[in-house]
C-alpha cells in the first residue's frame, strides 16, 4: 500500500463499507459525521491509513484510506475505485408494519434480497400504527453496507393500504401476497412472465392476514395479479421474503454471475 494507491489485495481486505451521501472521486477527501467516524474508530478500531469501502448509490464503490482522526469525525480520502455503478432494480415491497424485532428482520433481509423500494402500509389488522421511517431507513442502510449492495432500498412514509393504489405505477404489475387460497401459484405467475414485463411489486399483509374487503379491493386495481405461496400458513414475514426470493431466483438478479469474493469465483 502507497500513499496514492492501494492494490487489488488492499482492495479486497476492506471489509467495511460505508454508505455516504458526498460525491466520491479520487482524492477527494470528505470528512464524516460523528457516527460513523465513532463506528470506524470505535467499533471497529480503524485508524489512520486503514481501508475502507465508500459508496453512494450514485459513483460506484471506491476504496478510501483514512487519513485522521480527531474528536469531531475522522477525514478519508478515496483512493481507487473498485465497482462501477450498476442499476438495482429490484422488486418493490409494500408491506404492514410488524412487531419490532419481526420488522427489523424484514427490513434487514429485503434489503438484502435487493428490494428496491419499500412500502409501509398500514391495513385494519395492522397492530402499530405508528412507523418509526427514520430507523428503518437506518437499518436499510446497515444492511446495504453489510450485504454488497451498491445502492440502498429506498424507505416510504406509511400510507393508508386503501391509498397504496392510487400512488402505483401502472406499468408495474403487483403481485398481493394471498393467504386465502384465491390466488395462482406464484411458481405459475412467474414461468408465464411476459419478456419485458418489468420487475414488479409486491404487498404482504399483516399478522392475521388482510380483511375480505382489503382483499377484494386490491383485487380490483387492474395491475394486480392475487398469488399464493404454497400450502403452509407463513408468518408475515416469512411471505414476503419468500416472494423477493423467488422473483430474484427465477427472473432478477439471482441470475447473474455471482461476485468474486477475496479473489475466489
Amino acid at each position: 500500500m502507497t500513499d496514492s494507491r492501494m492494490d487489488a489485495k488492499a482492495a479486497r481486505r476492506a471489509d467495511v463499507r460505508l454508505h455516504v451521501a458526498a460525491p466520491l472521486a479520487a482524492g477527494e477527501t470528505l470528512r464524516l459525521d460523528e457516527r460513523q467516524s465513532h463506528y470506524l474508530l470505535r467499533v471497529m478500531r480503524l485508524g489512520p491509513g486503514d481501508a475502507v469501502g465508500l459508496f453512494n448509490s450514485r459513483d460506484g464503490e471506491w476504496l478510501a484510506r483514512i487519513d485522521d482522526r480527531a474528536k469531531t469525525g475522522c477525514a478519508l480520502t478515496p483512493v481507487e475505485k473498485i465497482a462501477e455503478q450498476t442499476t438495482e432494480e429490484g422488486p418493490w415491497l409494500a408491506f404492514a408494519p410488524l412487531k419490532k424485532d419481526a420488522l427489523d428482520f424484514l427490513i434487514e433481509k429485503a434489503t438484502e434480497l435487493g428490494a428496491g423500494r419499500l412500502l409501509p402500509v398500514l391495513t385494519q389488522r395492522t397492530q402499530g400504527t405508528r412507523v418509526n421511517v427514520v430507523r428503518l431507513r437506518a437499518q436499510a442502510v446497515e444492511a446495504a453496507e453489510q450485504c454488497g449492495r451498491l445502492s440502498v432500498p429506498a424507505v416510504d412514509d406509511a400510507i393508508a393500504l386503501a391509498d397504496l393504489g392510487g400512488g402505483w405505477p401502472a406499468g408495474r404489475r403487483l403481485l398481493l401476497l394471498d393467504e386465502t387460497g384465491g390466488g395462482m401459484p406464484l411458481a405459475a405467475v412467474l414461468r408465464s412472465w411476459p419478456a419485458g414485463g418489468g420487475t414488479p411489486g409486491f404487498v404482504c399483509g399483516p399478522e392475521g392476514g388482510f380483511a375480505a374487503e382489503e382483499l377484494d379491493g386490491l383485487s380490483k386495481l387492474p395491475f394486480a395479479v392475487r398469488v399464493g405461496l404454497g400450502p403452509r400458513i407463513l408468518r408475515a414475514e416469512t411471505a414476503a421474503l419468500s416472494a423477493l426470493a423467488c422473483w430474484q431466483a427465477w427472473l432478477g438478479d439471482w441470475q447473474n454471475e455471482p461476485a468474486a469474493r477475496d479473489g475466489r469465483r
